[in-house]
């Protein structure tokens, strides 16, 4: 029988890495590992996470660069600083409330 996995985190939500210095906005989420085997294998053993958890694919971003990123459940935590992101591609896909939390954008329909 297959465990149910529900993700911790959403998309449209902030979140921060526990390890390394960046933080991102979630853009998709995998219910379990689904990248290649060669990604996975360049991670140290040390730090490897585990492949038996959701996955987060990110508008990430860190003080010089901005890029996507995909991360495991167990190496991010909620962003509480309410920085806003510089990320490119985020207005492509969100749109930021008043708040300062972000929404999926509504398809346009013509």
């Amino acid at each position: 029988m297959t465990q149910i996995r529900h993700a911790k985190f959403q998309i449209g939500q902030v979140v921060s890495h526990r390890i390394f210095a960046f933080r991102g906005l979630i853009f998709d989420v995998d219910p379990e590992f689904n990248n290649t085997e060669e990604w996975y294998r360049s991670i140290p053993e040390d730090i490897r996470p585990r492949r038996d958890q959701p996955f987060y694919h990110l508008f990430a971003e860190n003080a010089e660069s901005e890029y996507v990123a995909y991360v495991s459940e167990q190496n991010l935590v909620a962003d509480t600083t309410g920085i806003p992101l510089r990320h490119a591609q985020i207005a492509a896909m969100f749109d930021k409330s008043e708040d300062g939390s972000y929404r999926v954008k509504r398809p346009h329909i013509n």
